[in-house]
């Protein structure tokens, strides 16, 4: 009682001091106001001077915009501004100047003396918005750069040289990864952090929060085998394999398991021989061919396989299945297994979003992965509400039995706006579905234009002309597309004779797993005050709903409801546990990258080895120069420390690989997973040591410094980046019995 009776007094408290908050920021953009007079009078060359106050410096950026974009940001923008200044995730509505908001914030903490990586979803936004706002960061005094996937070593240094670098989540991390591995100060390319402002922040701080981003080093062809892939194709689902829908996994059934035997040569798939070697195989073969479904999971394009991110709707640029199962589908649609890579170290989102020393961002749909926020990152969610009140009409769902006559209403609710000309935005879940609606509109002589994996480059064109008069677009995921779609399109033609039509029509075909994802689609029509109307066709043989309610006693609308809420759940709560699972690791390479960094940038290997191996070290500095000796030590001791640390994530993949057996045993798998990486971390520092004296002891050193190489201590000759897709199953029973839960 007392316990109950503390918190809600805390959150009485809370919510009081966040009213006087908004309060206080609301009467900073009104002070705003009184300054515009006056900041309108200033010479260009004055304007950037005239910065004290808060209210100062918004009154400053907003005669910056006009002047260099043409753009005068409303009041709710300098006020998303101002909350992201504070540290804060705003939710602002798609068409509002997400944008603008966002650059004002990043020239305010540039200000205040703090530099500032604006992170986007990919690369195109990037650059786009960089360039964009460009003008606007010259006028107010700011340097902006950007950095892409093609971006040169050169490029990357220029543009973190900059007050302001815009770039793809991702790259921002594997620059951080591959500083990991230079072994000269000189070659290091990602500044400290310090400010990290966020586009599409529940995109990026949930969804994607726990993607591993991979640095690999070369290595041999994963070597899936194809005559496995082979006798996995010709087995028959129900008799030789049994899915389980729930937890997207699979199994061997007895006559399976004797059919493998057989086409194998009558071997035992069970025999301690086999365990280690061919069962494995084949069960990872078998996961391919039946859990992961191509034009769902993934595309083959360009005699490539790429994986499909599923909250965005597009292939997700470099990134991979962990190596057994990337080869098994690779050998499953018969194309050139990739190399697998050895990886040399590894990094999540969520640890690379924690080393930042502020964090903000903004995004459209904030308060629905408010309680994500504020559990894994300490934010709080600032709503701003639009500068024209949304007159969107928002329908109830319509609920059908079964999908095909689902998808029949769907046709014709389209055909039927289309013979209108209101333009329509479709809502599909993967690019199977779009392509198979594409086909019956064409069929039901209705023209459109599909926007999916296969076509992302050309997101941009198709988004910005989807509210022409008489446009359909059928589209996977809309979270993250970046471009507003205004009635009319790019040049507004025929904006009012739309508008009367009723603005945008956004149909979705099925409800996501996550209902911000619905209100990501949703909020593509209605922009700035424009009309628009939104409708969801549902059957309760959805995916969904079948997988998270499947009881079917309960009113339809309440099942529909029940399955968001448990597929809601299932996911923050495994997003809770595989933080855990993922946290110590982070602490590890922390510690990992301390040393590393004294190593590089100090005389610490010299001296530790002075001390440790007196004799030999005399010995040397007899026959070379000090800064020889020195260097010669770092490049023994760096060597050896990134060997261990390499070896001990491959350990800890071994164990998570075999946790499992934990939840068997019923164990906790989690703090058994824990105390095994411990054992395994406490060694790590003796073995650098050890195997550093050892080589220092045995390696010829001359006035040429160390040749690693010809002891026979080689650094892979080339690397490369990956981002690891761990989960690709999406089971949440056999994730469940992972983390003993």
């Amino acid at each position: 009682m007392a316990r109950g009776w503390q918190d809600g007094f805390w959150r009485l408290l809370q919510g009081r001091a966040v009213v006087k908050e908004a309060r206080r920021r609301a009467e900073v953009v009104a002070a705003a106001g009184t300054h515009e007079a006056r900041v309108a009078a200033l010479p260009d060359s004055e304007l950037a001077a005239a910065v004290g106050t808060e209210a100062e410096f918004l009154a400053v950026a907003r005669e910056a915009a006009v002047r260099s974009l043409g753009m005068r940001p409303f009041d709710v923008q300098l006020l998303g501004a101002s909350w992201m200044s504070s540290g804060q995730v705003v939710q602002m509505a798609t068409g509002e100047g997400k944008t603008l908001a966002a650059a004002i914030a990043a020239a305010g903490y540039v200000r205040a003396g703090q530099r500032v990586h604006v992170a986007s979803v990919n690369d195109y936004l990037a650059r786009r918005d960089a360039e964009w706002m460009a003008p606007l960061y010259r006028l107010l005094g700011v340097r902006v750069g950007w950095i892409v996937n093609a971006s040169t070593a050169a490029e990357r240094r220029a543009a973190y040289a900059a007050d302001v670098t815009y770039g793809a989540i991702s790259e921002f991390g594997f620059d951080v990864l591959r500083d990991r591995t230079v072994t000269a100060v000189a070659d290091l390319v990602a500044p400290e952090p310090a400010v990290l402002l966020v586009d599409e922040a529940d995109s990026v701080l949930v969804d994607e929060a726990l993607v591993p981003l991979v640095l690999a080093g070369q290595a041999a062809p994963a070597g899936a085998d194809e005559q496995v892939a082979a006798l996995v194709r010709s087995l028959l689902p129900g008799v030789h394999y049994l899915t389980d829908q729930q937890a997207r996994n699979v199994e061997l059934t007895p006559a399976g398991a004797v059919a493998v035997e057989s086409a194998l040569g009558g071997i035992d798939l069970y025999a301690a021989e086999q365990v280690g070697t061919v069962l494995p195989a084949v069960n990872v073969a078998l996961h391919a061919q039946a859990l992961l479904h191509r034009d769902v999971d993934y595309l083959v394009r360009d005699g490539k396989v790429g994986l499909i991110n599923q909250s965005r709707g597009r292939v997700a640029q470099r990134q991979r299945w962990p190596d057994g199962l990337q080869a098994a589908v690779e050998a499953k649609e018969a194309i050139e297994v990739s190399s697998g890579g050895e990886i040399l170290d590894s990094l999540t989102i969520q640890s690379l979003v924690g080393s930042y020393r502020r964090l903000c961002g903004m995004t459209g749909t904030a308060v629905a992965a408010g309680e994500q926020l504020r559990a894994f990152y300490d934010l709080r969610v600032s709503v701003v509400a639009p500068n024209v009140p949304c007159v969107r009409v928002d329908e109830p769902d319509l609920i059908f039995a079964t999908r095909t006559e689902k998808n029949a209403a769907i046709v014709e609710r389209i055909a039927r706006e289309h013979a209108t000309g209101r333009p329509v935005l479709v809502g599909t879940p993967d690019v199977a579905a779009s392509e198979r609606l594409a086909a019956e509109l064409a069929a039901a002589g209705v023209p459109c234009v599909v926007l999916n994996a296969r076509n992302d480059a050309e997101e941009a064109a198709i988004i910005a002309e989807a509210g022409v008069f008489g446009a359909v677009t059928v589209s996977t995921q809309m979270a993250g597309r970046g471009t507003d779609i205004r009635l009319g399109g790019t040049d507004g033609a025929d904006h009012d004779r739309i508008a009367a039509l009723g603005g945008l029509c956004v149909i979705g075909t099925a409800r996501h797993a996550a209902t911000r994802l619905d209100d990501q689609l949703r909020g593509r029509a209605g922009r700035q005050g424009d009309p628009g109307g939104s409708v969801f066709f549902v059957s309760l043989d959805d995916d969904l709903v079948r997988r998270h309610a499947p009881r079917t006693d309960q009113d339809p609308e309440y099942r529909i409801r029940h399955a968001q809420r448990v597929a809601e759940g299932a996911d923050l709560e495994i997003h809770a546990n595989t933080w855990h699972y993922h946290q110590l690791t982070a602490q590890h390479r922390a510690i990992i990258g301390e040393r590393r960094d004294e190593l590089l940038r100090t005389d610490r290997a010299a001296r530790d080895l002075a001390r440790s191996c007196p004799d030999r070290y005399a010995e040397v500095a007899a026959t070379v120069d000090e800064p020889t000796l020195i260097e010669a030590t770092r490049q023994i001791t760096l060597f050896h420390l990134d060997r261990c640390w390499s070896e001990h994530l491959a350990l800890l993949t071994e164990v998570r690989e075999g946790i499992h057996l934990w939840a068997l045993a019923r164990e906790r798998p989690l703090t058994q997973f824990h105390r095994a990486a411990m054992t395994a971390f406490r060694e790590i520092a003796p073995t650098i040591t050890e195997r550093t004296e050892h080589t220092f002891l045995t390696v010829e050193i001359t006035s040429a410094g160390v040749d690693l190489n010809a002891a026979g201590l080689r650094r892979p000759t080339s690397t490369w980046t990956y981002l690891v897709h761990e989960q690709p199953f999406g089971g949440q029973s056999e994730l469940r019995q992972l983390y003993g839960m």
